[in-house]
């Protein structure tokens, strides 16, 4: 059994890491390549790297970065942004990725999901779910996904969303709560639960962490196989290794980091 994992996301835009509240007001916070480097330093044990203006703005996701990146890390790198086929997967994948994240070209055509899991595996295949919240849905109330970086609302009601793409191939749902981002208010944990509960793959939970508590909830109530959050980390308020510490004393089996001699992450 897998154990639980603590994954950082870095939201990138020309290149650079920027963060926001539910998805607007992009704010720059660093170089992508530092800030990977860093977080596998503190302990985390996944980075995942999102171009989050490649789909909006028609263009692929840019390899290079992509490339620095996958360069500097030990641990697994998820890489989303742009894909629309099972080519764009193979070019990220040679680029350095572990995984492909796929969201909007999804929708446009599930068998994208398919044709990646059949040729690279559905380990490499994540299925990115934008959720918020709708009382007037095609549905019913219920959340939504949306895609182009949360701009786009779909009438995909995104519990069974994520149940489709599942049955398409994905290996892994990467689900954000457009509500919950950058709020630091706690994950959406009825969200969560309920697509956790859904799909019989790894749910990560994203949108809303603002302390290790909230991490510590999206295990244990949300059901979540692993959590990502970035501002709290971004802004310097605390550390993956602060937030592990802290869900090992709730008795959450995080793996911990063997320091090296000078205090950092051995690989």
């Amino acid at each position: 059994m897998l154990r639980p994992r603590v994954i950082v996301c870095l939201d990138v835009k020309d290149g650079r890491v920027v963060k926001g509240t539910k998805f607007k007001g992009l704010r720059d916070v660093g170089d992508p390549v530092e800030l990977a480097r860093r977080y596998e330093t503190e302990g985390a044990d996944e980075i995942v790297f999102l171009d989050i203006s490649a789909s909006h703005e028609g263009r692929g996701t840019l390899l290079d970065t992509v490339r620095r990146t996958a360069e500097v890390l030990f641990i697994p790198l998820t890489v989303g942004g742009g894909v629309r086929t099972a080519d764009d997967m193979h070019a990220l994948l040679r680029a350095g990725a572990d995984k492909v994240s796929v969201n909007s070209g999804a929708v446009r055509d599930p068998e994208v999901l398919t044709h990646g899991a059949e040729r690279f595996g559905s380990q490499c295949v994540v299925a990115s779910i934008d959720a918020a919240w709708t009382d007037e849905g095609a549905a019913g109330p219920g959340w939504y996904h949306h895609t182009h970086g949360g701009r786009r609302p779909t009438e995909l009601e995104a519990v069974a969303w994520a149940r489709a793409c599942v049955e398409r191939g994905a290996g892994e749902i990467l689900l954000t709560s457009i509500d919950r981002d950058g709020v630091r208010t706690g994950y959406d944990l009825e969200l969560t639960r309920a697509v956790a509960e859904a799909v019989p793959v790894p749910v990560i939970a994203s949108g809303g962490a603002g302390n290790a508590e909230h991490l510590r909830d999206g295990f244990t109530e949300g059901r979540a196989a692993a959590v990502l959050l970035a501002g709290i980390l971004h802004d310097g308020l605390t550390t993956v290794g602060a937030l592990k510490e802290a869900l090992v004393g709730w008795d959450i089996p995080v793996r911990m980091a063997a320091l090296g001699p000078n205090g950092e992450a051995s690989p």
